[in-house]
């Protein structure tokens, strides 16, 4: 039977119309498609809500694992029992692990001297576990440096991997209770939040890693390095205040090409931070530190460290503690602690061989050589020791910020850098370039009257103290808040800044479209130096010196300072236009936007504007706003009008920020999204303007503007316009002739001639003597002369045709 109905089902199936059976298939789709979604909803409702319940139990699995001596036989827990149990596991976990030998002897009598910590070795308990109370999740944090991007990529990759088969386990992850790490960089945090005490959150027992790299000039990690040797010196913070973290490791990358053994300096860095966090933390390195080659066994070396690491950590989350049976944890005498010793046994054998009569000398008798060459600056230390440190022969020499093999000065050359010395540089700039082949100058020209390719853009100091989002070199350069170098002569620097200025002006010789009357004028001499390359130029402690040379010569000065070094810049000798970048108008943007490595940052910015505000009769300064959108566009008009009135630059110059395009820009935050429009730095310019001239009652308003350069200048009506008419531009030898006099003047003494008409609001601000061109080399003027007629052809012949059909319409 079954045979025949099956062949009497297929005769049927031929014998209907296939179109019929198509129409009735979508009829049953209609008639229950509602039951059906309704069904594939409810099934990913029930999925989402599985999901959810899985992680809430995971998150709150700590809850259940109360002691079981306050536990009742039917498992419920009275009222006062369950604050009882509640104000154990909050007390416990705001109070640090306490060693395992306090735990097995609580009864210990107090002396009444301090204690003293001494180098022999303690007999180890057999007690591994700590307290049942000790039952909060354990938070790991990953601490990272980085300014290549190295190290940067390595945190994550470890945050992806850490612990990732625990994850996969359900049951093993609920019973570690152990969360996913989190990675932070060094640059972004308050170091005051986590390594002065430890974060104050009591729902979370926290542990620390850290991956850092090693450099041979100035950079984060230095004052992360200092800010740990102060933490561990003041006398104001308690021994040891890390030492509530169940324990902490570090890993460092190097480069064994550049210093192949610890004693020269491969991961040096990470050492010293892994000493420092050891007194910090009572001694708690849950595993030793990791060292890998960047260029050959970095990844299997950190993948070792981290399975080591690993299983530290399950121990610890299992309430184990650190004890000796942790591979990795050590004796409890600490390297340092040895070095110590050593000094206090050599000092106590030198006072031995010098017990001799004392005799007296007195300072005049003390002979000093005057062959001898003058030593640089000694750092001085006032912190008290325990032991008086041995007396030096002599001080330790000074290192070079960018010696000629570090990694930074082959960065720097090859961005096209020509480093002076060991810490000045010089750049050809893009205006440069472009004034040469008679396509326009920058904005200097058409707001001050500065021709690009008569200046020179250098630098005597390519260390800054910020590290601002749109830095040009993302981090290449060395940073530092104290000038710690060799200082090169100012004669030097001046002369290997033109040598190299006028090597990279011939190089050019050679482009096509290079004007021969310019490019003659820019190989004669330099007329204008612009200290903005990259850097802090008065952070060079001979920067008025450099200056005298530069006047000397007849070199008209434009410098650029951050505002972070107020006591440089009330030192500062007179230039030909002071600039002051101010990058956001108040403290959390400027912390977001510059980042810089002050602490006091915002009270050394404050200062500065009013050390501009006290010299605005002697110096010609400017305000330059770079404006980043999502950083520091959106409704701050009005704060940034408060720092103008504050300070009363002569003029405020409002720049939109430009995108490098790099990998490192996307790092620290910035894309082509944070980049504004022209029209929306002029909004914010006429905002700027009506909050200056409504609330404060300032005359400032637009007095020049360079649509290409994305800028527009506002100036200050009573000192710089005559005759309404604006006189922004600078008479260089009226200023040379003033400062050789020796005479006390100021800005309004040297204002040059009227500003050009194609420089004025709505112009453009475009030289017409220079020719403007596309990407593609065609002239700009040429393709809009050449549209124009026929647009307004176009427009004719439609006007022409549409009258002529409302004559015939209203004929009829």
């Amino acid at each position: 039977m079954l045979p025949a109905r099956e062949w009497t089902f297929g005769r049927f199936l031929k014998a209907r119309d296939p179109e019929r059976n198509t129409f009735e298939l979508l009829g049953i789709w209609h008639s229950y498609r509602l039951p059906i979604v309704l069904s594939l909803i409810g099934l990913v409702a029930l999925a989402q809500c599985f999901r959810y319940w899985k992680n809430t139990r995971t998150a709150h699995a700590h809850l259940k694992r109360y002691p079981s001596s306050v536990l009742r036989d039917n498992k419920k827990v009275d009222a006062s029992q369950e604050r009882l149990v509640e104000a154990k596991v909050e007390s416990c976990e705001a109070r640090a692990f306490r060693p395992l030998e306090d735990v097995e002897s609580n009864v210990r009598p107090k002396s009444a001297e301090p204690r003293r910590i001494v180098g022999s070795k303690k007999a180890s308990s057999s007690l591994q576990t700590h307290r049942e109370e000790d039952l909060a999740p354990v938070q790991p944090l990953i601490f990272y440096s980085s300014l290549g991007g190295t190290t940067e990529k390595a945190a994550l990759g470890l945050q992806v991997k850490f612990l990732d088969s625990i994850y996969k386990d359900t049951r093993l992850s609920e019973s570690l209770n152990i969360l996913k790490p989190v990675a932070r960089d060094l640059s972004y945090i308050d170091y005051d939040d986590f390594f002065i005490t430890v974060p104050k959150n009591a729902k979370y027992r926290y542990f620390y890693m850290l991956l850092l790299p090693t450099y041979n000039i100035d950079n984060q990690l230095d004052d992360f390095l200092e800010h740990l040797k102060e933490t561990h010196h003041d006398f104001r913070i308690d021994t040891g205040p890390l030492c509530n973290i169940l324990g902490y490791s570090v890993f460092g990358f190097g480069d064994k090409d550049g210093w192949p053994t610890e004693e020269e300096g491969f991961c040096s860095q990470a050492k010293e931070i892994d000493k420092w966090l050891a007194k910090l933390t009572n001694r708690k390195r849950a595993f030793p530190l990791g060292t890998g080659d960047v260029k050959s066994d970095a990844p299997e070396q950190l993948e070792r460290w981290r399975l080591g690491v690993e299983e530290v950590l399950k121990d610890l989350a299992q309430g184990r503690g650190l004890g000796e049976g942790v591979p990795g944890s050590g004796d409890p005498m600490e390297s340092d602690e040895e070095d110590v010793q050593d000094e206090s046994r050599n000092a106590t054998s030198q006072r031995k061989r010098r017990r001799k009569p004392a005799t007296s000398s007195d300072l005049e008798d003390i002979k000093v050589s005057s062959s001898t060459p003058e030593p640089g600056p000694i750092a001085i230390d006032f912190t008290t020791y325990s032991q008086r440190p041995t007396p030096s022969a002599s001080a330790p020499p000074l290192k070079e910020m960018v010696p000629a093999s570090s990694p930074t000065h082959a960065a720097l050359t090859k961005q096209g850098y020509t480093i002076i010395g060991s810490h000045s540089g010089v750049k050809i700039c893009r205006w440069t370039k472009s004034a040469l082949r008679g396509r326009g100058s920058c904005y200097k020209y058409s707001f001050y009257g500065i021709a690009s390719h008569l200046c020179m853009e250098a630098t005597p100091s390519l260390s800054c103290s910020n590290k601002c989002v749109f830095c040009w070199r993302h981090g290449t350069n060395p940073v530092g808040t104290t000038w710690r170098w060799t200082t090169d002569p100012p004669d030097l620097i001046v002369a290997g800044a033109k040598a190299a200025h006028y090597a990279k002006i011939r190089a050019l010789r050679g482009v096509p479209g290079v004007r021969a009357d310019r490019f003659v004028d820019a190989t004669e001499r330099i007329r204008h130096c612009a200290l903005s390359l990259v850097g802090e130029p008065i952070f060079y402690p001979r920067i008025n010196e450099l200056l005298a040379l530069l006047h000397a010569d007849r070199v008209s000065t434009f410098l650029v300072c951050n505002a972070q070094h107020p006591e440089q810049l009330a030192a500062l000798a007179k230039v030909t236009q002071l600039y002051v970048s101010i990058d956001a108008s108040n403290k959390e943007s400027l912390r977001r936007v510059d980042r810089p490595l002050h602490r006091d940052f915002w009270e050394r910015f404050c200062r500065c504007l009013d050390i501009l505000r006290e010299r605005r009769g002697q110096q010609r300064t400017v305000f330059r706003l770079t404006l980043v959108k999502g950083f520091n566009l959106d409704e701050e008009a009005a704060e940034y009008a408060a720092l103008v009135e504050r300070a009363r630059p002569a003029f405020v110059e409002v720049k939109g920020v430009t995108y490098c395009g790099t990998s490192a820009s996307a790092g620290a935050g910035l894309t082509m999204q944070n980049v504004p429009f022209y029209h929306e730095v002029r909004a914010f310019v006429g905002k700027l303007a009506e909050e200056l001239r409504g609330r404060h009652e300032l005359s400032y308003s637009i007095a020049a503007e360079h649509a290409h350069s994305c800028c527009v200048l506002l100036g200050d009506e009573t000192r710089f316009m005559k005759g309404g008419k604006w006189r922004t531009w600078i008479d260089y030898g009226r200023f040379f002739e003033l400062l050789e006099s020796g005479a006390e003047f100021g800005p309004e003494d040297y204002v040059g001639e009227e500003t050009p008409a194609w420089a004025l609001d709505g112009k453009g601000g475009f030289d017409p003597r220079d020719e403007r061109v596309d990407r593609k080399g065609r002239r700009i003027e040429e393709s809009k002369e050449s549209i124009q007629p026929r647009v307004t052809e176009v427009v004719a012949q439609t006007i022409s045709r549409n009258m002529t059909n409302l004559v015939s319409n209203a004929d009829m």
